[in-house]
């Protein structure tokens, strides 16, 4: 009789369990039954006789029973254990140490539930120095390192610690990432292929009415901090200038908005200059997401190439600089649209909506979701070559 096949070990997230191949059965009774009794030596299911009486094979045939018997049972309680009704296995709380807030010394109140408010639990934020050798991953923001107002504790650094590298800032606003050659195991930063990936915003199912449009009154506006006439952003804008009103508010412009202004004044005009200050490999910022998109306003887009926008959103939900061969083209397109036209660059309203992603708690708390699936051994021999690419 051919031996049965053994079961087999199937594995699912959560689980591992111990089942038969699909094609295989335990042969029944009879088919034992059968196949001793056509066979020309009696088996060991044969009844004994004097002169076939075979005590050694007896034995190992109870002793395989007795052993299967066994591991019946043990299959049995196991997948009782698993079973969903079962007590799940609890999870210990990560701890993510900041080592430096970003841009302050009075880091936010971080109680036990704060990852939990977004959606992660067993994750535990603290910006306590104090457990530096305890904390399963420390986080170093780089302007803090980049003015050396925040230093690296190199000699105190548990081994096998992760340390996090974070940054939202582009490579041009990022500087002395040579000093810090294998350092870092993990990335947090808005790059795709960072280890954890913080974007600035993105557009999530609709679970409610969708919001009506904000009635329009101006045709563009564009917020600026920082005026550099060598930028490219300057540069497209004097060429705009001519063949477009621009309404420009920010501290360059002498007309800063506040906070809760923002919004509300950006929403009555129909486009928005989403002009991210340099151009850089997937850096898009709050000017798209928010300030735009959030705000109600078509936004213009100067930053990377236009497949990076539409890795993010629909591809009708932006007008790109790249789509025309000059300023004057680009104006012509704006102030000639007609309404059908501008309102199907909303189309992505009635099933979508923009989450902003600012809070520097919940990027951290990203950590912990990401935290099982990163390479412990990784480390970035050159994170200026990694981040400036």
């Amino acid at each position: 009789m051919p031996t049965p096949c053994p079961p087999a070990c199937l594995s699912t997230p959560g689980t591992h369990r111990l089942l038969p191949f699909p094609d295989w059965k335990a042969p029944s009774w009879e088919s034992r039954k059968e196949a001793t009794c056509n066979s020309s030596s009696p088996g060991p299911w044969a009844e004994p006789t004097v002169q076939g009486y075979h005590p050694t094979r007896r034995l190992r045939a109870w002793g395989g029973l007795a052993g299967g018997a066994t591991f019946m049972v043990i299959w049995f309680f196991w997948l009782w254990g698993s079973a969903p009704g079962s007590a799940p296995v609890p999870q210990s709380t990560l701890t993510i140490l900041i080592w430096h807030w970003p841009f302050t010394n009075r880091p936010p109140e971080l109680p036990g539930d704060t990852c939990t408010r977004y959606g992660m639990a067993s994750c535990r934020l603290s910006a306590n120095r104090s457990l530096l050798a305890s904390a399963d991953a420390v986080v170093f923001h780089h302007r803090e390192l980049q003015t050396r107002q925040s230093l690296l504790p190199l000699d105190q650094r548990p081994h096998g610690q992760p340390w996090v590298w974070a940054s939202m800032e582009s490579p041009s606003n990022t500087h002395g990432l040579h000093r810090f050659r294998g350092i870092f195991n993990w990335v947090l930063s808005y790059r795709r292929d960072s280890d954890i990936f913080v974007p600035y915003g993105r557009l999530e199912p609709l679970s409610g009415p969708t919001s009506p449009l904000p009635a329009k009154s101006r045709m563009a506006a564009w917020v600026i901090s920082n005026f550099q006439e060598r930028q490219q952003r300057a540069k497209l804008y004097r060429q705009l200038a001519p063949h477009l009103q621009v309404d420009v508010f920010g501290r360059a412009s002498g007309r800063p908005l506040c906070a809760n202004c923002l919004l509300p004044t950006l929403a009555r005009y129909r486009f928005y200059l989403a002009f991210e200050n340099s151009q850089h490999r997937d850096y898009i910022t709050e000017k798209f997401w928010r300030n735009a998109l959030a705000a109600g306003a078509v936004p213009v887009a100067l930053g990377p190439p236009r497949a990076t926008y539409e890795a993010f959103v629909p591809p009708d939900a932006f007008v790109h600089v790249d789509d025309f061969s000059s300023a004057r083209e680009l104006a012509v397109f704006l102030v000639s649209m007609n309404e059908s036209r501008y309102r199907g660059f909303f189309a992505w309203r009635d099933r979508l909506r923009v989450r902003l992603l600012g809070d520097w708690r919940e990027r951290f708390c990203t950590i912990c979701a990401r935290y099982p699936y990163l390479p412990r051994s990784q480390v970035y021999e050159d994170l200026e070559s990694w981040f400036q690419a």
